[in-house]
């Protein structure tokens, strides 16, 4: 009789394998809401700001090169960095869109 009180003791007291598991999904929520899921939403802005990229705009690349539009196609920008100095960039290494007066002039 003893030996099933103290079985039936020793199980109860143990908890329950999901109360083991609450804190990690808890930090799986935690990862989610802070790292996750405003990485995604700047994924998508970029992409639609690359989407809308159009002739004539300012931009600077991932390497740091700043250009000006002179064409677009699916996957390329073909950039013009000074007089008479044209590259092609893929469209996906564009890492910002430059609005006009953005910033000072070079010699102020």
């Amino acid at each position: 009789m003893l030996d099933i009180l103290s079985a039936a003791a020793a199980s109860g007291s143990e908890p329950p394998f999901w109360v083991s598991m609450l804190p990690l999904v808890g930090m799986g929520v935690i990862f989610w809401f802070l790292i996750i899921r405003p990485q995604i939403r700047r994924q998508k802005e970029h992409a639609a700001r690359v989407a809308a990229l159009k002739k004539g705009d300012q931009v600077v690349t991932a390497g740091g090169l700043v250009g000006k539009v002179i064409k677009v196609d699916d996957t390329y920008a073909e950039l013009e960095l000074g007089q008479g100095v044209r590259v092609k960039a893929l469209k996906g290494t564009i890492g910002e869109i430059l609005t006009p007066g953005s910033g000072a002039p070079a010699n102020d």
